[in-house]
């Protein structure tokens, strides 16, 4: 399976957890809701790979918000198989 599609295969059965609280205040500094950060991981693509963290290879999904807006949002799969929300933001 295609990393995008395991992506949003995690937010479809809710199996994601957060950065607490980094994720929360970034969605709430640019006017986001979770319904934003589920419709850019359903329609979006992967924009960029980050791979020299230890931690593990962090995806960039960029597409758009409820209100069209493109937004970013920084994930990882963990070892344990779930989906870890980093960071999201508006794409300027």
């Amino acid at each position: 399976m295609a990393i995008l599609e395991s992506i949003q295969e995690k937010v479809r059965d809710q199996a994601y957890e957060f950065t607490i609280p980094h994720f929360f205040e970034e969605m709430a500094d640019d006017d986001l809701i979770f319904a934003d950060i589920e419709m850019a991981i359903a329609t979006g693509k992967i924009r960029r790979r980050f791979t020299h963290d230890l931690r593990g290879t962090r995806y960039e999904v960029v597409g758009p918000a409820t209100d069209r807006r493109q937004i970013a949002v920084i994930c990882r799969i963990k070892e344990t198989g779930k989906l870890l929300f980093i960071t999201t933001y508006v794409v300027e």
